[in-house]
């Protein structure tokens, strides 16, 4: 089990290289997660939903993803409240303070989820959730030591030097664990290193000297990273390379429940595509070509939070000078004329008006749709992808849809065709479709096979860590499964 000092580690992106590092070698390898917190989710093969991580490191371990790989996922829909998803359906809602009490209700799905996946495996790689030292956290916990606890799993610790303080963090996690929880840790990663390593070697032998865990690695930070998808929001902050010769730009409003904004991923791999990603605080620009407005966990809120920052407004002026817009799935619901919640689903019941650039009126329901889908648009051009969404949109915009799912017409485009929504995600994955995307915008060809990139990223993330953690040394550490 790879658990952190703290979130953002890079305890994903390292399971996700070691997945593919030890299928290289021949092994059955299996990701799993027993608790996520992400918003940014995929469609399992078997139907349900999992962390975006998860799936990426299945398909690392080149195996399709199964709900059983995170059973437990909390897509956060307020600042206090989040949707609990359990083996991939939805279990319940809960504010923070009521799921301290669920989760110990939750332990047995994780531990059969887990015991499905060793059966099928011969090495199972377990990722922690935020970090090792929330000892406030520790009763019922399933996450990380809990878990590590209950399944007689093996720890290694992964601290991030590229924030600083890296060997506080690591010893500091040693001082604050119980000594029963601390005897888990059988060794350390540092990770993210810059730099001349003999430089930090001193700091690595204090770090294993006052914990009395094993160094198992100083690895560099990876360059290739920006290249795979992000599941954390943090993510949505970190740095990108400059554009300077970027024939098209798009500007994304970051809401607070921005969902599978990995579908952004694809047109950031283009070389003529900038991706304008605008804080709240700050306007819209005025010379983007093209607005995404991506999902959504709660789009009520969401599309309240865009209009408090006078994004509306923004978006407005945006369409008069004839710019384009596209909605994704939550972002199609906004655009549209009106959003009810009768059952109050996202909050309080009731509805409000939509930003009326489509005519179709979105109406939330308990039932979500999860489905791999293969598409065509109306102009002929073919895209796989798939959805994951409450709600049921209709109306007269209808009856312009933007493609056909399984031969019927999913989503709506306005009469001048400049503004589109849709509920499906992973368009610009597929290189068909985003290669017209960028013809029509004037972008000229793609440039990218993103599919492909992918998993040369994969290959070389594999190999960077087979060059700095001792592969051997953790196959040792590894113990059979005992539940």
């Amino acid at each position: 089990m790879f658990q952190g000092t703290g979130s953002d580690v890079g305890k994903s992106l390292i399971v996700a290289g070691l997945a593919r590092a030890f299928a290289n070698r021949g092994l059955k390898v299996r990701p799993f997660k027993p608790q996520n917190m992400s918003n940014n989710a995929a469609v399992t093969a078997d139907g349900g939903e999992i962390g975006r991580a998860q799936a990426l490191q299945a398909r690392a371990a080149r195996v399709a993803p199964s709900v059983h790989m995170n059973p437990v996922l909390l897509k956060p829909q307020s600042e206090t409240g989040a949707q609990i998803v359990v083996q991939g359906r939805v279990h319940a809602t809960a504010r923070a303070a009521e799921y301290q009490s669920i989760k110990p209700t939750l332990m047995p799905a994780v531990l059969e989820s887990f015991a499905r996946l060793a059966h099928e495996a011969d090495l199972v790689l377990v990722e922690g959730a935020g970090s090792a030292s929330e000892i406030n956290l520790r009763t019922a916990d399933i996450a990380n030591m809990g878990f590590a606890r209950a399944a007689n799993v093996p720890v290694v610790l992964i601290g991030d030097i590229e924030r600083g303080g890296v060997i506080a963090s690591l010893v500091g996690t040693h001082a604050v664990l119980p000594a029963d929880d601390a005897a888990m840790i059988r060794g350390f990663l540092v990770n993210r290193f810059r730099g001349d390593p003999a430089l930090f070697a001193a700091g690595m032998e204090e770090i294993a000297r006052r914990t009395g865990w094993t160094s198992l690695g100083l690895i560099p930070f990876f360059a290739g990273a920006h290249r795979l998808p992000a599941e954390d929001a943090l993510g949505l902050d970190g740095a990108r390379p400059a554009k300077p010769g970027a024939k098209l730009r798009i500007a994304v409003p970051i809401l607070p429940r921005i969902s599978n904004f990995d579908d952004l991923d694809p047109l950031d791999a283009e070389p003529s595509v900038e991706i304008i990603r605008v804080k709240p605080g700050s306007p819209l620009p005025g010379d983007a070509q093209l607005v995404i407005l991506p999902g959504s966990k709660s789009t009520i809120p969401d599309l309240a939070a865009l209009r408090a920052n006078g994004w509306d407004i923004d978006l407005a002026a945006h369409v008069r000078r004839g710019g384009h817009v596209l909605g994704l799935c939550g972002g199609y619901q906004m655009l549209g004329r009106s959003i009810a919640d009768p059952d109050g689903i996202e909050g309080p019941a009731g509805a409000v008006p939509g930003l009326g650039l489509l005519d179709v009126e979105t109406v939330l329901s308990g039932e979500k749709r999860l489905a791999a889908v293969t598409g065509e648009t109306t102009d002929g051009i073919v895209f796989v992808g798939y959805e994951m969404h409450m709600g049921v949109t209709e109306g007269p915009g209808r009856a312009r849809p933007f493609c056909r799912i399984g031969g019927a017409p999913e989503g709506a485009v306005s009469p001048d065709g400049r503004i589109i929504g849709t509920y499906a995600h992973g368009l610009f994955a597929d290189d068909r479709q985003r290669a017209a995307w960028l013809q029509r915008l004037g972008a000229g060809p793609a440039q990218v096979a993103y599919e492909d990139g992918v998993e040369a990223t994969l290959d070389a993330l594999a190999a960077h860590l087979e060059a700095h953690i001792d592969l051997d040394h953790l196959l040792e550490l590894a113990t059979p499964i005992s539940v």
